[in-house]
């Protein structure tokens, strides 16, 4: 018994931790048309939906820096992902590139609600 509320309360701790890491967007983001949504997922989670305009490029591929140096280092950027940890991550190697004007949407649905951009798919 001792052993399993031992478990029941690290494991909320854990579910507690990660929850105050994921951002969530309750303000409304100001998008203009410099404004460039980026969907830092995985090609086929972006095939299953992301927001209108949205430019995909996956925070755990090889190439990810590379695919940087094709962007504007100058442009306002409106990160997203699943959960908002990637994003988080992106902005951080972003970030280490000059980027500057960075905003993490956290999640997808999260992104959408605070743009009011409509999630599409391919």
């Amino acid at each position: 018994m001792r052993r399993t509320l031992g478990a029941l309360a690290l494991t909320l701790t854990l579910a507690f931790s990660l929850a105050a890491c994921a951002p969530t967007s309750a303000d409304p983001v100001e998008v203009d048309e410099t404004t460039v949504l980026l969907d830092v997922r995985t090609p086929g989670e972006f095939a299953e939906g992301h927001l209108d305009g949205a430019i995909n490029i996956d925070v755990q591929s090889a190439d990810f820096e590379a695919q940087l140096g094709r962007l504007d280092p100058d442009v306002p950027y409106i990160v997203y992902c699943r959960t908002g940890n990637r994003s988080g991550q992106a902005i951080d190697r972003m970030e280490a590139f000059g980027f500057a004007d960075l905003s993490n949407a956290g999640s997808l649905e999260s992104a959408a609600s605070a743009t009011g951009i409509p999630i599409v798919t391919d």
